[in-house]
């Protein structure tokens, strides 16, 4: 709802975005509704500062950047790294994988014994990290995001160029291979989009590339005709049907970024295949179904809505 304010340039939906985001901040510390959760901690943070950037209510920022503060101590140091040892967690830790350091990847949960780190919650650091740096000219979120967006370049990518989920901090076992989500590469497209501009270092905007072109052409998530299939139960809810969503999201974000007209073109034509598929094949009226290749929703689903609100949002700001 921000995005769309932000880019149709009105403040429609500002009492609302405003008012819940602070009222959740007033509720759970540091956005950590459960207590547990990194991810969810700074999926609020995002969303939090894209209202900044709609409405530049200096709150919104201010709670960005708490949330990062909370969350940057599970972040994997050098120095950690080459000790093979975090004070906040209680087992060994893999100070590398694969001969390469775990130097920037984020832990997954907070609690002492989790040792996951994950694509989506170092893809979502990376982004914030960015976003923040960009902001405030602070180079230590510069770092951060240089750091994170390392360790999923060597870590988490497979040989399809796709981004992978789960590697752990004690042992460097993995997800299974088959473990491919959207929204793992789309949210490390939104950050790479935005360390691009911030580095001017061409390797970030070759990466960025490279995963754009392989995730909209993934037969692992979409059909041959290009609509997104992911998790599309419509007779419950489940937090995979939202994954479709953030994946737009991030290349919506690249789009608006991108001085490449190629990127652009391609971000504009995948975007309005899934654009045309909600109207055609997958609305009845105002409702959306979660299965954007269709059939056509029998009745409204909170899930379908907000799993579409990303597609009407992106076709605005590619068209």
């Amino acid at each position: 709802m921000a995005i769309q304010d932000k880019l149709t340039q009105t403040n429609t939906n500002q009492a609302v975005v405003v008012q819940n985001l602070k009222l959740a901040f007033s509720l759970w510390k540091n956005y950590d509704q459960f207590g547990c959760y990194n991810d969810d901690a700074l999926w609020w943070a995002t969303a939090s500062f894209y209202a900044y950037q709609a409405y530049q209510d200096s709150e919104l920022l201010n709670n960005s950047i708490a949330v990062w503060n909370s969350v940057t101590p599970y972040v994997v140091t050098q120095a950690q790294a080459s000790a093979g040892a975090t004070p906040v967690k209680n087992f060994a830790l893999a100070g590398t994988c694969d001969n390469v350091t775990m130097a920037g990847g984020v832990f997954w949960r907070p609690t002492v014994d989790d040792t996951s780190i994950n694509s989506i919650t170092t893809g979502l650091y990376l982004t914030l990290s960015s976003y923040l740096a960009e902001t405030t000219k602070d180079s230590k979120y510069t770092n951060a995001a240089t750091l994170s967006a390392t360790w999923i370049k060597a870590h988490n990518i497979n040989s399809n160029n796709i981004v992978l989920d789960t590697e752990s901090g004690a042992d460097c076992s993995r997800s299974p291979s088959t473990w491919l989500f959207t929204y793992n590469s789309g949210k490390f497209i939104e950050g790479l989009s935005v360390l691009t501009d911030l580095t001017n270092d061409s390797q970030w905007e070759n990466l960025m590339l490279t995963v754009v072109a392989a995730a909209v052409k993934n037969t692992a998530w979409q059909g041959s005709n290009g609509i997104i299939t992911e998790r599309s139960d419509n007779s419950s809810n489940n937090d995979g049907i939202g994954f479709k969503a953030v994946f737009i999201r991030g290349l919506l974000q690249a789009y608006m970024r991108t001085q490449n007209q190629n990127l652009s073109t391609l971000i504009r034509s995948y975007t309005d295949v899934q654009y045309n598929a909600l109207l055609d094949l997958s609305s009845n009226g105002t409702f959306y179904s979660a299965s954007w290749p269709g059939p056509k929703p029998t009745v409204f689903t909170s899930w379908g809505q907000l799993a579409a609100l990303d597609v009407l949002t992106a076709a605005v700001g590619v068209n």
